[in-house]
């Protein structure tokens, strides 16, 4: 008899490594047009492909047309800040970054190439990603540690005329803010006034700092490994030193329990255990506590309600309240993307933060959360459009739309990411060929019978499969026109619509 109890982290471990070795790989590249004979391989390479070469070189902006460039993100990185794990290296790092291209494509229909750098100087790497970079729509830099990371990514905006973007750093302040924002409704105190602590004062630490002070917080101190980040210490490097002058208004010194008396928000992205129930018990009223530390938080949710706490979030999945970067990256880099934005700016952040904050708890994850669910049915779309109206109206977008039709664009470019989750969560479990082939029919049939399908499109996609495209009965027919979206998914949500 299977266990009612959850499954231990030794459980979970095990799992994850059975499926990473079965799957070997989380991506594959998939033909977006099948390849059946010499008049398609005509077309699709040469001496067909030697039209749009030209077209290119002499309109060098219709690479976004003829291109995936368009729609295609770079996940990079040199395996430095892996999750909690710290600097394992390249080959280590990279199922984080398979696991970050599957999030874009399944949540905003983004295709992304996870790649990893044998090079930990700032310079290689700037100079590796500018070399690579007329390939992509976007960069998405991941677990580089601080404070290089700040030095990389300065770099690569001033250089680069798409999107670069520090996952780690702003995605994470992105969602905090969302979070706090709503946490601070919650507890009935104004934004404006709460006296916010941040413990941690590395790549997410200081994006979180920088954002929450763009949004209007007054009272923030930062606090690292030596306690409270002050404007006349010596010690600090660069980054903590700039982070010194814009925090801390009223020069506290100390620890971390010295800057936390009175504290209306302690802010985690430090290390496990580190926040103690008296910490707790020493805030103001109604505290509110985001304990982010992976994959142990600073203290127990648990705990920290005992001692006083009134809000509560995490980083983690297992607890309420998750404080997730794919509430956040997918949308913008979907926003982005859809209007060419040169950069992501900090109305841009901004906005997209504001979208997130809005949803929260009108979705599966239940009306008491601070921050909405990642399956959220709103939440790339809100998220995209507002990044992308906020690019628009900051002058970085590459083209503009009026709203009508900025809603119609982003949401053809989610259209593959719903297809593709649809159609996948229908069928994934089917194994055998066999099995597979009989249930493409019996779909076929079914969209025929109902009159929204000929037969002669049927057969015609039938064929297809049977000559080796492996692509699924819907994503064919999506792709040849003979069927719209709505319409498909309606019916593959119907009950009996497959076996």
């Amino acid at each position: 008899m299977a266990s009612l109890l959850p499954p231990t982290a030794a459980e979970l471990n095990q799992r994850a490594l059975d499926l990473h070795r079965r799957l070997a790989g989380k991506l594959a590249v998939v033909a977006k047009e099948p390849l059946l004979g010499p008049a398609d391989l005509t077309l699709l390479y040469t001496p067909g492909v030697a039209e749009p070469c030209r077209e290119i070189a002499a309109h060098p902006e219709s690479v976004y047309e003829l291109t995936g460039k368009g729609n295609l993100v770079a996940v990079i990185s040199d395996g430095t800040a892996v999750l909690g794990l710290g600097d394992i290296g390249p080959e280590a790092g990279l199922p984080v970054m398979e696991g970050k291209a599957l999030l874009f494509k399944e949540f905003a229909g983004i295709d992304a190439v996870p790649l990893v750098l044998s090079t930990k100087d700032p310079q290689e790497i700037v100079a590796a990603i500018r070399a690579i970079a007329p390939s992509f729509g976007g960069i998405n830099l991941e677990d580089i540690s601080a404070p290089r990371c700040f030095e990389i990514e300065r770099a690569l905006q001033e250089a680069l005329n798409i999107p670069v973007f520090h996952d780690d750093q702003h995605g994470t302040a992105i969602v905090v803010l969302a979070a706090l924002t709503n946490a601070a409704k919650r507890v009935e105190k104004e934004f404006s006034k709460l006296k916010v602590v941040v413990n941690g004062a590395g790549a997410a630490g200081t994006a979180i700092t920088k954002l929450l002070l763009s949004a209007g917080v007054a009272d923030l101190t930062v606090c690292d490994r030596a306690g409270i980040l002050c404007r006349d210490d010596p010690g600090l490097n660069p980054a903590m030193t700039e982070l010194a002058q814009i925090t801390n208004p009223r020069r506290l010194s100390g620890d971390l329990a010295a800057a936390l008396k009175g504290a209306d928000a302690f802010v985690g992205v430090s290390a496990p255990g580190v926040l103690t129930s008296d910490h707790v018990r020493s805030m103001a009223a109604q505290a509110i506590v985001f304990a982010m530390a992976n994959p142990d938080p600073e203290i127990r949710p648990s705990d920290a309600r005992a001692a006083g706490a009134a809000v509560v979030a995490t980083g983690r999945s297992d607890f309420p309240n998750q404080i997730n970067n794919v509430l956040a990256f997918p949308g913008i880099f979907r926003g982005a993307l859809s209007v060419k934005a040169r950069r992501i700016t900090e109305s841009m952040k901004l906005a997209a933060a504001q979208a997130i904050a809005s949803l929260a708890g009108s979705g599966p994850e239940g009306p008491e959360s601070i921050v909405p669910s990642p399956f959220h049915r709103e939440l790339t779309f809100q998220v995209s459009l507002a990044v992308a109206s906020a690019a628009q109206d900051e002058g970085v977008a590459g083209r503009s739309f009026d709203r009508a039709t900025l809603v119609q664009t982003i949401q053809q470019g989610l259209v593959e990411a719903g297809a593709h989750r649809a159609l996948r969560t229908r069928h994934h479990q089917i194994s055998s060929v066999t099995a597979s082939r009989r249930i493409q029919e019996r779909i076929g049939e079914g969209l025929v019978r109902l009159g929204f399908l000929t037969q002669e499109h049927c057969d015609k996609i039938l064929a297809l499969q049977g000559a080796g495209d492996h692509r699924l009965f819907g994503e064919i027919a999506l792709a040849l026109g003979f069927i719209d979206f709505d319409t498909l998914i309606d019916y593959l949500r119907r009950p009996g619509a497959a076996p």
